[in-house]
This record gives C-alpha cells, structure tokens and sequence, in this order.
C-alpha cells in the first residue's frame, strides 16, 4: 500500500489544491474547493477538457476552475511525472465514480501516490462481481437489501438483472424478468444483439425488484467529529427509462424493445420527517460495518441508494447500490438536509473541503486522505 503519510509529511500545507478527474461530480468539488479558499485543479481527457478549459476556468471572480491539466486518458496520471507534478503542488484527488470505471483497483490501491480525500480501500467493493462487495458489507450491518437469486432457475418474482452493457462497460444493461424462461430467453437476446458479452451475463447479478418509491441517502461521514451526516437526498434520471415512464401503458408497448437505464443525472428530492431515523439508523450501521471490513472506516461522502418499500403497514428501507465516495448528485445541495445541520446549503463538494480546512489546522490530514 502507499505510505500516505510519508507523502503528506513533505507537503506545504499552506498551500493544498484539491483535484479530481473532469466528469461526474468535477464542478461540484471544485466549486466547494473555491467556496473554503483552496487552489482547484480538474484533470480532463482531452476531448472532454473545454467545459473546465474554457467555459468555467477561473477569472477573476468567474468560474470554479484554477487548472486544467488534460490527459490521452485518465490512467496517465498513474505516470510517475504526472505524479510528482500532482504531489508538487500539494495536491490531494477527491475521488468519484471515475476512479472505478476507468482504473484498475489495484492500481489505485498500489500505485497512485498522490492523497486521496477518502477511503482508498473501499473502491473495488462497489463492483457486485468483486469479494467481498458492497452485499457483503449491507448485510454485516444488517442492512436489508433485495433478494438475491444465485441462478435464474430460482426465479420466483419480478426479478432485475444487472449486467454490464458490452460498449459502456460503465453502464449496465439491466432487464426484468418474472420466470426462469423469461430470464434465459432475454438474457439469449442481449447477448444475441451485442449488447451483453457472454462472459458478463455469466456473472450478472440477479435482484428482486423492490416495489417502492426510489431515494438516495447521501451521508458525510466525518472523522474529525466522528459524526454522521445527511447532505441532501436525490433520484436518478435515466435514459431512455424516463422517457418510457413518461409514455402510458398502451404507447410503451407499441414502442417494443425495453428502455435502457443509461444515467443522465439526478433530481433533488425529499422525504417525510419520521423516515429520517431509518436513515439514519442504516447510516450509522453502515458506518460501523465499514470499520470491520478496514480499521480507518469510511470517510468522508458516501451513499445509500434504494426504495422505500411497504406492507401498508410500516415503511421499510431497502438498500440495492451502494457509493463509497462522492455521489454524482451536485444538485444535493437543493435539499434542506444540510441547512438542518449548518444554518445554510452545503454542497457535498464544500463539505470535503471544510473537512480538508479543519484536518490541516488540526494537523489531521491523515486521518481523512488514504
């Protein structure tokens, strides 16, 4: 493992920058960044560099982006000259999704010297087809999750299957089934048309459909405080899914097909008052069954993404994805969760960097950066 704290020893704290990789929630940290005083650096792909290169590079009081540093493709910065260019300018990498789509866990884990805020050893966990997984730390916390099916001969309800999709291998083809049948003959098709390889239907995860109302939890935890922390709840937007949800019955059916489930973004919700304790309940769980997996524990941004589900009796929050860092939900902030806790909105961004501030004033870098 990297020796983070060699690292950080040799860093002018005075003078931190905090970057990420130019997708997903990039804007969101660099703005929070900027909010508590701190030098922004995104690093971009190059044919994905003009949104942080041009249209939202800082100028004067314009803008939420100090830097740009592009790359052919993200896993240059694994480069031992970008490294030290990183590490020169004292900078620690808030890591996001990106870090698990377009790297190699182990890469990560071994080879990136560069700080990240957050916890390192908890990346590969996201990927269902990993052991342990993000199942395996829900259910040590006794968490509810759907079902899961071991084989599609076990079948005995609505069912969803998720795949990855074979060209967005970052995206999963997802589909429905009811019966054994129906699963063998979809999931013959997708491998038929192209869209699933052969080798990942064969580790496809197959979940009972949970029938309830989808919401996400985007927690902070903070071990400066040790404190648990609700920033903002959100639902996903899918393509072409929500257009589907759009259509009636009669139209989806002339459609043919079945819809995708590529995400395009989130929209800020709410939920009512006494749903609250359960969300904090499951926060705090999970929390406390991350320590057992690695003695540091979670830190910093995290979510818990499933439905709220009932009897008609009671409510009952099912857990079915699970991020281990940033969420790709900037627009959190628009929930009144943070401004319960700190008098104003707090993106997740800011957040990260506030705890950044008060870790460097403490002296406590790394207790928050693996």
């Amino acid at each position: 493992m990297v020796d983070i704290q060699a690292i950080l020893s040799k860093y002018d704290t005075n003078d931190i920058t905090i970057a990420s990789l130019g997708g997903h929630v990039a804007l969101d940290i660099a703005a929070g960044a900027k909010a508590q005083g701190f030098q922004t650096l995104v690093i971009a792909r190059e044919d994905r560099a003009r949104p942080y290169a041009q249209y939202l590079k800082t100028e004067g009081k314009l803008g939420c982006v100090d830097e740009v540093v592009t790359v052919k493709q993200f896993g240059d910065i694994l480069d031992e000259k970008m490294q030290e260019t990183l590490r020169s300018k004292n900078t620690l990498i808030a890591h996001s999704r990106y870090f698990w789509v377009y790297f190699d866990f182990k890469d990560v884990e071994e080879k990136l010297r560069v700080p990240l805020i957050g916890s390192r050893s908890f990346l590969r966990l996201e990927e269902r087809d990993q052991s342990p997984n993000q199942y395996d730390v829900l259910r040590s916390a006794g968490i509810r999750i759907p079902r899961i099916f071991a084989k599609p001969e076990d079948i005995d309800r609505l069912t969803l299957t998720k795949v990855h999709n074979a060209t967005r291998t970052y995206e999963r083809e997802n589909f429905f089934a009811r019966t054994p049948q129906e699963w063998h003959a979809l999931a013959k098709e997708k491998v038929k048309s192209g869209a699933v390889a052969e080798a990942d239907m064969q580790k496809a995860v197959i979940e009972e459909f949970i029938l309830g109302a989808p919401i996400n939890f985007n927690f902070f935890f903070s071990p400066l405080h040790n404190r648990l922390e609700l920033m903002g709840t959100d639902i996903r937007r899918q393509t072409s899914l929500d257009g589907w949800l759009r259509l009636p019955a009669s139209e989806q059916l002339k459609v043919g097909g079945a819809p995708f489930h590529i995400e395009t973004g989130h929209i800020a919700v709410t939920v009512k008052e006494s749903l609250l304790e359960k969300a904090y309940e499951a926060g705090e769980k999970f929390v406390a069954a991350c320590k057992q997996h690695d003695p540091h524990g979670i830190v910093g941004p995290f979510a818990l993404q499933g439905a709220v589900e009932t009897d008609g009796k009671k409510e009952e929050f099912v857990v079915f994805d699970v991020s281990f860092r940033t969420p790709g939900s900037p627009g959190i902030a628009a929930t009144p969760y943070s401004s319960y806790l700190f008098g104003r909105p707090v993106s997740m961004g800011e957040r990260i960097a506030m705890e950044v501030k008060e870790a460097v004033a403490a002296g406590r870098l790394e207790d928050i950066c693996s």
